[in-house]
């Protein structure tokens, strides 16, 4: 037999054709920290058609069957996804709502513009009512974002007393008039949002004051101890954090939020379909910043908090592109490719990985804004590659962090490099093991060694979402062309998980003793 060159060898690799397999090592002994299930929150807020003809299209329309005006079919998407809490009113949109606005008799409330979102006329048909009924219908937790930037300390007060307090004041009795008897018992609170920019554009030592004082008057009640989550930075702003966590009493803080989207500069978002594989690099180089994100700002954290009491909140994060040709500007309504499904897939695995710290995240935005789960079109109503990722990592919610070690291969593009697979792991209640791994590369399937360390397993099953190009997504006309898929290319022989990951692809294992 011929032998084969070392040279030879070397040249096939390098051409791609032979590639280092990427090791993973899950410590299954050592599992203890939970996931916790608000990770995988999403965030409404009144911007474009995300609220109207998204998934509000009003109590008189006969057309698209709803439920209280709202849509039938996005309700039942929604369950299915498991949606564990609700972010409302916004975003920039929350520091000018005015929450009285938008109850009472719907011919009655009062009408403003959306400066923020297009301009367009918001008629308050929407309001807290409908927003906490949808939520329940869905079985979600709803996240309220208070008005700090135009309200009154007031006006967040009287906000918490009516949706919270049963009865007693003047707020209670308000709420029992507008035909709601018992409160809904919100937990999840912001203290307004984005304080350095559209919330007020203040400086974080005058928000640490601000906060404090709205956050005195927003009262626990019999049933409902509140999580207040102060606004938090953008990006590496890491000095925002430090001031909050120095200056805000930790008794009266239980979140401080983080943003950050996968841009490709602000004045060029790039297009959301035909992108190159340029575009394709750079955003994944943003998606890949969450894990210095939210490591640096966890490390100021432990600083001040050092048993990890004060939760990190990463309540936007997604893909932002150009809007699609035709669409108003200011309704960021762009599509949803595989790209954002890598987007996805790589940033819940962090939150995995961080759940010692990061314990509530919302992506940006649920219904037809920026990287949408849900997409409709009158009657019509489709489900995007981000919505079959988050369902398929729904298994990691409320299950115990597998710890791993990861070694993996890079995926280079003009001269820089990025980590190729990404990997989490988690046991739930029945004892089998759920592992989510994604393969960002443009082109290459990459194989994957996986060694279970400290327990047996004897049975391995998944799903895969992957598709045919990069730039496909599901439209009004092809629904169902990305979709979830069996996948049996796992094999499990005496400890060890051998599978091949096919190029931008997503899989999630479950394996049983």
């Amino acid at each position: 037999m011929k032998k084969t060159s070392l040279s030879f060898v070397i040249f096939m690799f390098l051409s791609g054709v032979i590639s280092a397999q990427n090791k993973v090592t899950l410590n299954t002994d050592l599992a203890k920290t939970k996931i916790s299930k608000h990770i995988y929150g999403h965030f409404a807020e009144h911007l474009g058609n995300c609220i109207y003809g998204g998934m509000y299209v009003g109590e008189s329309n006969t057309k698209i069957p709803n439920t209280n005006g709202v849509r039938n079919d996005v309700i039942a998407a929604l369950k299915d996804l498991k949606v564990p809490n609700l972010r409302w009113p916004g975003g920039c949109f929350a520091d000018t709502y005015q929450w009285k606005d938008g109850i009472g008799p719907k011919t009655k409330r009062p009408s403003m513009i959306n400066a923020w979102w297009g301009g367009v006329t918001e008629d308050n048909s929407f309001g807290t009512h409908d927003f906490l009924d949808l939520c329940e219908r869905i079985g979600a937790d709803p996240y309220l974002a208070g008005n700090v930037g135009s309200g009154t300390v007031k006006d967040l007060s009287d906000w918490v007393t009516y949706v919270n307090h049963k009865s007693g004041s003047p707020m209670s009795d308000l709420r029992k008039q507008n035909g709601r008897a018992n409160p809904w018992n919100v937990t999840l609170w912001g203290v307004g949002n984005e304080a350095w920019g559209c919330g007020g554009n203040m400086t974080a030592d005058y928000y640490s004051n601000i906060y404090r004082q709205y956050a005195t008057f927003m009262s626990d009640s019999k049933d409902a101890k509140l999580f207040k989550i102060a606004s938090g930075a953008s990006d590496g702003d890491y000095a925002w954090t430090e001031t909050l966590m120095k200056n805000i009493p930790h008794n009266m803080l239980s979140g401080v939020a983080l943003h950050h989207y996968s841009v490709l500069s602000w004045g060029d978002k790039g297009p959301a379909v035909d992108f190159t594989e340029a575009q394709y690099f750079k955003t994944m180089d943003e998606a890949w910043k969450m894990e210095e994100f939210v490591t640096r700002h966890s490390t100021i954290m432990d600083k001040y908090d050092p048993a990890k009491k004060i939760a990190l909140v990463v309540d936007e994060w997604g893909g932002w592109y150009n809007v699609e040709a035709g669409t108003n500007p200011g309704f960021l309504f762009q599509q949803n490719t595989m790209r954002d499904a890598m987007i996805a897939g790589i940033t819940l695995n962090i939150f995995n990985n961080h759940a010692d710290r990061v314990r509530v995240a919302n992506l940006a935005q649920i219904v037809n804004v920026l990287q949408s789960v849900v997409l409709t079109k009158e009657e019509k109503m489709i489900l995007t590659p981000t919505y079959h990722v988050m369902k398929m990592y729904n298994v990691h919610q409320d299950a115990t962090l597998v710890p791993i070690n990861l070694e993996t291969e890079s995926y280079e593009y003009d001269g820089r490099k990025l980590p190729t697979v990404s990997v989490s792991a988690s046991k739930d209640a029945t004892g089998s093991m759920n592992v989510s791994l994604t393969n960002i590369d443009f082109s290459k399937a990459r194989e994957v060694t996986i060694n279970l360390r400290g327990e047996d397993f004897s049975k391995v099953s998944g799903q895969i979402l992957a598709s045919a190009k990069i730039n496909d997504y599901n439209s009004f006309e092809n629904p169902n062309k990305i979709s979830i898929q069996d996948f049996k290319g796992a094999k499990l022989e005496k400890g060890v998980l051998k599978l091949s990951l096919p190029a931008y692809s997503v899989v999630v294992l479950n394996l049983k003793k």
